[in-house]
């Protein structure tokens, strides 16, 4: 279904329109054209935009014209150097997946809930038409397993709306613990044949996230070698096992819409990790965006993988 459409590997432009300061100097410089320019001549075939509500939203629910225009910007950039793109609503009013948004309660309140069901119709209208070079993805990360049943009430009700408009936009939907792989199995059958099943994959996290002062109960000290990890190829075969079973049942495919590696490996660590996991996507056929492309603690172009980064995006 992606692979169709083009989109094999990808990497994430966090930072950029999501998790940042918001200032116009942010969305107006972090992501230029060069950077797509860059990101098209490492080989990859699309990007992942994560894009906050209220980057598009005021806090009242009006659309922001200045904000969709930045979504035009970035699209244009993207299909002048070839480039497909997801967009990846990553927060929403009442919810993110960061506990330091202080956004609740939209799994609770049904306004809320019709707010964003509105702006992916917004969206739809907008973009629905580029079925060819863009997919939607609903929203990032749901964290708790008891938001799990809503969740998939929500996924249903919020395509039905869109397939109003959109009919033939492929969309992502991801399940509880952060899009983890081992909950994949609780999302519900696809409402058609164009929903894809979306994970994410930091694992093992004491690996990936060694260090992170964001992560309870991490020493910040803490560092471990790939030797230690306990990662291969086997690794990442069992721990994605029961996603590949539940999508191969319901007549889907898998995208992972992140993975990566903090900055706090060495450079080296980080190809053989990548190296292992690429093993296994290559094998099942799964598309795929790192994360991310700049800064954002696990930043592939960033100066420090200088020594690496040629070798390093043959994995990606």
């Amino acid at each position: 279904m992606l692979m169709k459409m083009g989109i094999k590997r990808g990497v994430n432009l966090g930072g950029w329109l999501s998790q940042c300061d918001y200032s116009e100097d942010r969305l107006n410089n972090f992501i230029k054209e060069s950077d797509i320019e860059k990101i098209a001549s490492w080989g990859l075939d699309h990007v992942r935009i994560p894009v906050d509500y209220n980057v598009v939203e005021t806090e009242e629910g009006a659309y922001k014209p200045e904000g969709f225009a930045r979504l035009d910007m970035a699209f244009a950039w993207c299909e002048k150097n070839g480039l497909k793109v997801v967009l990846d609503l990553h927060k929403t009013k009442g919810y993110s997946f960061d506990k330091g948004e202080k956004q609740v309660g939209f799994f609770d309140d049904e306004a809320l809930q019709e707010r964003f069901i509105c702006l992916w119709e917004e969206f739809a209208r907008r973009y629905g038409k580029m079925n060819d070079r863009i997919v939607f993805e609903l929203l990032n990360e749901v964290t708790e397993e008891r938001f799990g049943p809503i969740w998939n009430g929500l996924i249903k009700k919020t395509i039905e709306r869109i397939r109003k408009i959109a009919p033939d936009t492929i969309i992502l939907v991801g399940s509880y613990w952060n899009n983890s792989a081992s909950s994949v199995h609780a999302l519900e059958k696809p409402y058609d044949d164009k929903v894809v099943y979306n994970f994410h994959s930091y694992d093992p996290l004491l690996f990936t996230h060694q260090g992170a002062p964001w992560v309870d109960k991490m020493d910040v000290n803490f560092r471990q070698d790939f030797e230690d990890a306990g990662v291969t190829v086997e690794f990442f075969e069992n721990f994605f096992a029961d996603a590949f079973a539940h999508a191969k049942k319901n007549n889907t495919v898998l995208y992972c819409g992140e993975y990566g590696v903090i900055d706090r490996a060495k450079p080296e660590d980080w190809v053989k990790w990548y190296q292992c996991i690429n093993a296994v996507f290559e094998k099942h056929g799964i598309a795929r965006a790192a994360w991310s492309y700049k800064e954002m603690d696990f930043g592939l172009s960033d100066a420090r993988m200088d020594g690496v980064r040629d070798e390093l995006i043959k994995y990606l």
